[in-house]
C-alpha cells in the first residue's frame, strides 16, 4: 500500500520552499519543557506529556513534508529514572499508550519506527509495544522516527566500548582495525545516519547526552518554546536556520574582505 500523506496542519500552513539540498537529512529533538508547560498552567506535570505526544505527532507530519527523511526524539533518558516514581510510572504507562494508539498512523505516513536505548529496567510490556511498532513499520522508507527510550549518549557509547572488547577477545576483530567506522557498526543503529539538525525546546541550551556520537557536526538549534507549543511551524522554522548555516566539518573558507 502507497504511503498516505499526514493532515495538513490546522492553520493551512504550507512548509517553506528551502533550496535544493539545504534540508537536513537527520533531525534530533529533545523534547524538553512538557513539565514546566504544565506547572505554568496549574496542571500536573503529567499532562506536558499528553499535549506533547501531539506535538511529536505534528512535527512528524511537518517533517514528512519539508522533506526531512530521518527524526530521533529523545522520551526517556537513562537519567530520567531518577524524576518520581509517579512521573516515571506515568511515562512509562504514556509511551506504551501512544505507541499502541499512533502506529498504525505512522505506518500509514509511511514512518518506520525504530528504538534505541537499553534493555535493563526498560518496562517489558513498553519493549513489546516497541518492538510490535518496529514490526509493522519496518518496510517503510518515508521517514524513520528513532524513539529513545531508556537511552543515554555515554551509554550507548559505553556499551559499544563493551561489545568490541568482547569481540576482540573473541578475536573477531583486531585492535589495530578499530577505526570510527569499527564503532559505528557496535552503536545502537549501526545505519542511523549522522545528525545534521540538533533541536531543543523548553528554553534549555545544552545537548544533555543524547546522540553524543551522531551528534558530532550537527547544527544546534534552541527554541525558548516548550515542547507542548511546538509544532511543525516551528520545526520549519528551524530547517529554514539550518539552510543559512554554512557547514565545514573542521574545514575552513577563506572569506577575504573586498571579495
Amino acid at each position: 500500500m502507497s504511503p498516505i500523506p499526514p493532515p495538513a496542519h490546522s492553520s493551512g500552513a504550507r512548509p517553506p520552499a528551502l533550496p535544493a539540498g539545504s534540508v537536513p537529512n537527520h533531525v534530533a529533538v529533545v523534547m524538553d519543557g512538557n513539565g514546566r508547560w504544565a506547572n505554568a498552567r496549574g496542571l500536573p506535570r503529567t499532562e506536558g506529556h499528553r499535549v506533547g505526544e501531539e506535538t511529536l505527532m505534528d512535527v512528524i507530519a511537518g517533517a514528512i513534508e519539508v522533506g526531512v527523511k530521518e527524526i530521533s526524539a529523545y522520551a526517556f533518558s537513562t537519567e530520567n529514572w531518577k524524576r518520581s516514581p509517579a512521573e516515571v510510572r506515568f511515562i512509562m504507562g504514556f509511551s506504551r499508550q501512544v505507541l499502541r494508539n499512533q502506529r498504525d498512523d505512522l505506518n500509514d505516513w509511511g514512518v518506520r519506527v525504530r528504538w534505541i536505548g537499553r534493555k535493563p529496567k526498560l518496562w517489558k510490556s513498553v519493549l513489546s509495544e516497541l518492538r510490535a511498532a518496529e514490526e509493522l513499520t519496518r518496510n517503510n522508507d518515508v521517514l524513520t522516527l528513532n524513539l529513545a527510550i531508556n537511552y543515554g549518549g555515554r551509554a550507548e557509547i559505553a556499551d559499544a566500548m563493551r561489545a568490541m572488547a568482547e569481540d576482540v577477545q573473541r578475536g573477531v576483530i583486531s585492535p589495530k582495525g578499530i577505526s570510527e567506522r569499527t564503532v559505528g557498526r557496535y552503536l545502537y543503529a549501526p545505519s542511523m545516519s549522522d545528525v545534521d539538525l540538533f533541536i531543543r525546546t523548553g528554553g534549555e541550551q545544552r545537548t544533555s547526552n543524547f546522540l553524543m556520537w551522531e551528534s558530532a557536526y550537527a547544527e544546534l538549534y534552541f527554541s525558548d518554546k516548550a515542547w507542548p507549543d511546538f509544532d511543525r511551524r516551528e520545526l520549519w522554522k528551524a530547517c529554514e536556520a539550518y539552510a543559512t548555516r554554512e557547514r565545514r566539518f573542521g574545514g575552513a573558507v577563506d572569506h577575504v574582505a573586498g571579495e
